[in-house]
C-alpha cells in the first residue's frame, strides 16, 4: 500500500501516553493533522499539555475520547485519516479473548473508515526476547526482527509471566492478517525497546515503567529489574519518529516489524549511578538498589547477567529504512531526569549541601 501522504491527517491511539503524545508532537512539527484519541477527552489532568500543543487552537489537532474497551470508539476518530498510530495499551494482557475483542473492534474501525492507507502498530521489545526458558537467549543470542520466543516452550503461559510476550505477538500478526485480508491498507509493527526520556505531562511519571523507575531512583528508592536484565533502550523521541517515518515510507511493506532501539544495553544501577555522573550540579544521593528475588533467584544473579551480556542487539533494519540516528542513553537519562523534576514536580533526594533551584 501506499505511505501517507505529507500533511495528510493521522489517527494516534493512546496520545495521552508516554510515547503517544511524542508521536502527536513530532507530526505536528512536521505539518500533519492528527486526531489524538485519548480515554477521556475531559480528563483536563492527563489532556490539558496536549490541549497546549501548537495546532490544537486552530484545529489541526483534534481530541477524542475513545475507551479502548467499547466497539466503535475509534470510528469517529479514524474517518477521514490516511494513517493510523495505533499505540494503546489493553488493560489486561494476560485474557486472549479480551485481547483478541479489542483488537477486532479496532481494526473495524480502520475497515469502516475506508480513507486509511496504513497502520503503525505498537508492540514491544518482549515480543522479540521474552523467554520462558531464559536459556534459550544464549542458543539465539542475536536480537532481530526474525526472531521470536520460543512459542513451542510449554511454560509460555500468561500464568507464568509470559502474558505481555504473548499478547503483543498475537496483537501484530492480528492486524498484519486483517490489513492483507482487506487488500486497501497495510500494517506495520514497531517493536520499541525500554523508552527512556522526557515525559510532556506530570501523569506520564506513573505511566509506563522506565521513566517511573528514574522517578523513584531520584526520591531514594529502586528495585533490580526482573530476571537481571539490562535496560535496552531507546529514546522516546527517538521511538516517535520512528513509528512517523515508517508511516512515511515507502520501503516497507505489510506484515514486517522493525526493532526501535539504540542497541544501547546499561544495569539498572548503573542506570541509576548516571544521574549523579551526568548531573553532577544536582547532587543527587544515590541509593543502593533493592534486590526483592528469592535467594535461589540471587543465588543465579552471575549466570543471568552472564546469559543476557551473550545477546546481541541489532537495529540495522530500522536504521535503514527510516534513516533515523539513535540518542545515547545519557542524553535520555539527562532530558529525563530534568522533566520529571519541572514537568513531574517530583521531589528527589540530594546531599547535604545541595538544594533544588526555585
Amino acid at each position: 500500500m501506499a505511505p501517507i501522504p505529507k500533511g495528510s491527517k493521522v489517527a494516534v491511539t493512546g496520545s495521552a501516553g508516554f510515547i503517544g503524545s511524542w508521536v502527536v508532537n513530532r507530526l505536528l512539527a512536521k505539518g500533519y493533522r492528527v486526531n489524538a484519541c485519548v480515554r477521556d477527552a475531559g480528563d483536563v489532568e492527563k489532556t490539558q499539555f496536549l490541549r497546549d500543543m501548537p495546532g490544537y487552537a486552530t484545529g489541526r489537532l483534534k481530541l477524542f475520547s475513545a475507551d479502548l474497551d467499547q466497539e466503535g470508539c475509534f470510528d469517529d476518530a479514524f474517518a477521514g485519516c490516511q494513517g493510523v498510530a495505533h499505540l494503546s495499551h489493553v488493560s489486561d494482557y494476560d485474557d486472549p479473548d479480551y485481547m483478541v475483542r479489542v483488537c477486532q473492534h479496532t481494526i473495524d474501525s480502520v475497515n469502516r473508515a475506508q480513507t486509511v492507507n496504513r497502520v503503525v502498530v505498537t508492540s514491544s521489545i518482549a515480543a522479540v526476547i521474552s523467554e520462558a526458558d531464559i536459556k534459550e537467549v544464549r542458543r539465539r543470542p542475536v536480537f532481530y526482527e526474525e526472531r521470536y520466543p520460543d512459542e513451542e516452550n510449554p511454560k509460555r503461559t500468561p500464568e507464568r509471566g509470559q502474558g505481555y510476550s504473548m499478547g503483543k505477538v498475537a496483537l501484530e500478526r492480528m492486524f498484519s492478517d486483517a490489513a492483507a485480508a482487506n487488500g486497501d491498507w497495510d500494517c506495520i509493527v514497531v517493536c520499541p525497546a525500554d523508552n527512556v526520556g522526557p515525559i510532556l505531562a506530570k501523569h506520564q511519571k506513573e505511566k509506563g515503567p522506565w521513566q517511573s523507575i528514574i522517578a523513584s531512583m531520584l526520591a531514594g528508592k529502586y528495585y533490580q529489574t526482573g530476571a537481571y536484565r539490562p535496560w535496552m533502550t531507546v529514546d522516546v523521541r527517538d521511538d516517535a519518529e520512528c513509528h512517523i517515518r515508517i508511516l512515511e515510507s515507502v520501503d516497507v511493506a505489510n506484515g514486517e516489524r522493525y526493532i526501535a532501539w539504540s542497541t544501547d544495553a546499561r544495569n539498572v544501577e548503573d542506570v541509576c549511578a548516571s544521574i549523579d555522573r551526568l548531573l553532577p550540579e544536582l547532587g543527587h544521593a544515590t541509593p543502593a538498589v533493592t534486590d526483592p528475588f528469592p535467594e535461589r533467584i540471587q543465588a543465579r544473579e552471575a549466570e543471568l547477567r552472564e546469559i543476557w551480556a551473550c545477546a546481541e542487539l541489532r537495529n540495522d533494519r530500522i536504521k535503514r529504512v527510516t534513516g533515523v540516528e539513535f540518542r545515547s542513553l545519557d542524553e535520555s537519562i539527562r532530558d529525563c531526569v530534568e522533566s520529571l523534576l519541572t514537568v513531574g514536580q517530583v521531589e528527589p533526594v540530594l546531599r547535604e549541601g545541595f538544594s533544588l533551584q526555585k
